[in-house]
């Protein structure tokens, strides 16, 4: 399935922002969430403060609750979202990207421009059907969100961590069975 060019990007920045959540926290410095910022591309007014950081770190139960939700759950959540933002529709292009369209206007904190573009990349997920490609990890001891593009959707971990750890303790098994 294709989406617009600039729904993976966002789902891929807040399913990264909500997995900082799970320990080792890797949200708790101004410099990490500017890097993160730098990183995911986003524009706008760079966040500059430590309320910049407590918002968007306040941001990662909400969006973890929008991106584990089933379709109708989902849909609502999404609405919700869109209710309380006071939104300026534009096409928009920029650096390398073609016309696409921005919600908010980039003077908005970034918490709130991580929330709505996440709730317009998942209107694309819900119209398309496509929940399916979210879920949680599949690692005994983990419950990070896993966004799954793969063509034969077979991502089932969060991360490589969680691949490695899952091969290694099914490896053991496997010795541990043939002894």
């Amino acid at each position: 399935m294709r989406f617009a060019h600039d729904t993976e990007p966002a789902l891929r920045a807040a399913v990264r922002l909500v997995n900082s959540a799970s320990e080792p926290d890797t949200m708790t410095e101004l410099d990490q969430l500017h890097e993160f910022y730098r990183s995911e591309g986003y524009t706008g007014q760079a966040p500059r403060t430590r309320a910049d950081l407590d918002a968007v770190r306040a941001l990662r139960p909400r969006l973890r609750a929008i991106l584990t939700a089933d379709r109708d759950s989902a849909a609502q959540l999404v609405n919700d979202s869109l209710a309380q933002v006071q939104t300026q529709p534009r096409l928009v292009r920029h650096d390398d990207l073609d016309w696409h369209l921005h919600v908010v206007a980039d003077d908005r904190p970034l918490d709130v421009r991580i929330l709505v573009e996440t709730a317009m990349a998942m209107i694309d997920f819900i119209r398309a059907d496509e929940l399916s490609r979210l879920s949680v990890c599949e690692a005994e001891d983990c419950d990070g969100v896993v966004l799954d593009l793969t063509r034969n959707r077979s991502k089932i971990f969060c991360s490589p961590s969680c691949s490695n750890a899952a091969a290694v303790a099914a490896y053991r098994e496997r010795q541990r069975r043939n002894d």
